[in-house]
């Protein structure tokens, strides 16, 4: 990165959305400037999760006015994350085709696992206790509840469930008004929603609880109003609490000094969402924390090296989850890395090390489905790669990761790239060919393979014809591979534009 000292972090939340921005000195954190905007985003999704006109206008007319804070402050300084309204939208692309236009910056949906890793890295940046310590932290965010466990700063379990105080005000209290039946009825759904994970977290041994963000911070700003000198939630003061609730008619005449107009729209059902997670999960106390998901995901940025070490600590963990040939796996990474530096030294584009380390995590991960079966193992792969928690990756880099490794191999006759807004397909499409290639150059799995053997070459305007060159040498000892190269040769016409030129040398 370069040595301007200024970062950002966006959170699209499903209710607000809110800008950080900070620098970094003597090795902490700074915070320089925070804006928060009500964009309710979430209320905005109809019965078939598509956001209506209105609700994407609001949020556009949110980032525009962002946009004029961020002017000098260099792309990859910046970091915009989209949680579970965006993440769950059928017409979501319509939203970040239209940001487009006022807001030059990229942004990452990502996963509710990511979500939840990013909120208790944020949490630990701000909480000093044991690095034995196992900890819990819980966030209650518009349309999702994130909760995850883990010592020191590695989560060992991520969990994301599809309940928020937006989704919920709308889905049992529509006409804002409070009643106990209501009340109730959240209670137990949001139960229902976490009752797979009772037995998981009651197994973990937590030494210590915490919550983040708008609901729970609420619940802790009025347990002082209420005289709770410590702030710290429990049993007893959360069962009051919800009783002292109870007693209002509607949101409206909630009075507590800390609590704002807006936050009573939707702190009922919120209250409601805790109250049935903090007593599903047996919790004896709880302790407010002030640093949650762009926290997290500051310190994430703002530390880049650390950031790729993640998802190569994921890629290393898949690999050994799945027994994968790690002799095979990297002979093949080897040969893409070869490929890819004679590539990018003769075309027009650069392609950013983001995208590159992509293409080696997928010829890293290209058979993680061999264990189900060899056959169709291109697409036995890419399922696993798509449906795993992958820390580290954002929804559009697993789903390219996904995507190279569906198509690593066999026929592409129904070559359908997904939709990016993160990636261009020029860009993409270079990736494929040399994940192809570098595969199938491969196929023997000769460990004594020198890549160095063959020489790519861009054969055309567009760069996507390809030119390989081999070692006429190698291919005395090696004839099998011409027939899998020519077998290659007729793949590649089933994509408009694509040839694949071999020449011995």
């Amino acid at each position: 990165m370069s040595e301007f000292n200024e970062y950002a972090i966006i959170d699209l939340g499903s209710n607000s959305f809110h800008m950080v921005i900070a620098r970094s000195i003597n090795g902490a954190i700074q915070v320089l400037y925070r804006n928060k905007q009500n964009v309710h985003l979430a209320t905005g999704l109809n019965s078939n999760n598509e956001l209506s006109e209105s609700s994407i206008a609001r949020g556009i007319e949110c980032l525009a006015l962002f946009a004029e804070r961020l002017k000098n402050i260099p792309v990859e300084h910046v970091k915009i994350i989209a949680t579970y309204t965006l993440r769950v939208a059928k017409n979501r692309h319509q939203f970040i085709s239209a940001a487009a236009n006022v807001f030059p910056y990229p942004i990452e949906i990502i996963s509710g696992q990511e979500e939840a890793r990013l909120i208790y890295l944020g949490m630990m940046t701000s909480e000093s206790t044991s690095t034995s310590d196992v900890k819990l932290v819980i966030d209650i965010g518009g349309g999702s509840t994130e909760i995850a466990i883990g010592t020191d700063f590695k989560p060992t379990i991520v969990a994301s469930r599809p309940m928020g105080c937006v989704t919920y005000a709308d889905r049992f209290f529509p006409q804002k008004k409070i009643d106990h039946s209501a009340f109730t009825q959240a209670k137990l759904a949001a139960e229902q929603q976490v009752e797979a994970l009772i037995g998981i977290i009651k197994k973990q041994n937590i030494s210590v609880a915490f919550g983040t963000s708008g609901t729970i911070k609420s619940i802790y700003y009025i347990l002082l109003d209420l005289g709770v000198t410590d702030g710290i939630i429990t049993p007893k003061r959360l069962d009051d609490l919800v009783s002292y609730i109870l007693e209002f008619k509607n949101f409206e005449d909630i009075n507590y000094p800390s609590i704002s107009k807006e936050r009573k729209q939707v702190f009922v059902s919120g209250l409601a969402i805790f109250y049935g997670v903090f007593h599903a999960l047996d919790l004896k106390e709880l302790h407010y924390s002030p640093s949650a998901l762009r926290e997290g995901a500051l310190y994430e940025l703002i530390d880049g090296n650390d950031y790729r070490d993640i998802r190569q600590n994921t890629a290393e963990s898949l690999s050994k989850q799945y027994n994968i040939d790690e002799t095979h796996a990297n002979q093949v990474v080897r040969t893409a890395k070869h490929l890819f530096k004679q590539w990018s030294a003769q075309a027009p584009i650069t392609i950013n090390v983001n995208l590159e380390s992509i293409l080696y995590w997928a010829a890293q991960l290209h058979e993680v489905g061999l264990n189900i079966n060899f056959s169709s193992i291109h697409k036995h792969s890419s399922y696993i790669l798509q449906n795993s928690n992958l820390p580290g990756f954002n929804e559009e880099q697993q789903l390219l990761l996904s995507t190279l490794v569906r198509y690593h191999r066999k026929s592409m006759s129904s070559f359908v790239f997904p939709y990016f807004s993160l990636f261009e397909y020029e860009y993409v499409f270079p990736l494929l060919q040399i994940i192809r290639l570098a595969t199938l150059i491969n196929n023997q799995r000769n460990t004594n393979l020198d890549p160095t053997v063959f020489t790519l070459k861009i054969g055309n305007a567009k760069y996507t014809k390809i030119i390989l060159e081999i070692d006429h040498t190698f291919v005395e000892n090696n004839k099998l591979i011409l027939l899998d190269l020519a077998q290659e040769q007729e793949y590649w016409k089933a994509v408009k534009n694509w040839q694949l030129a071999i020449i011995i040398h």
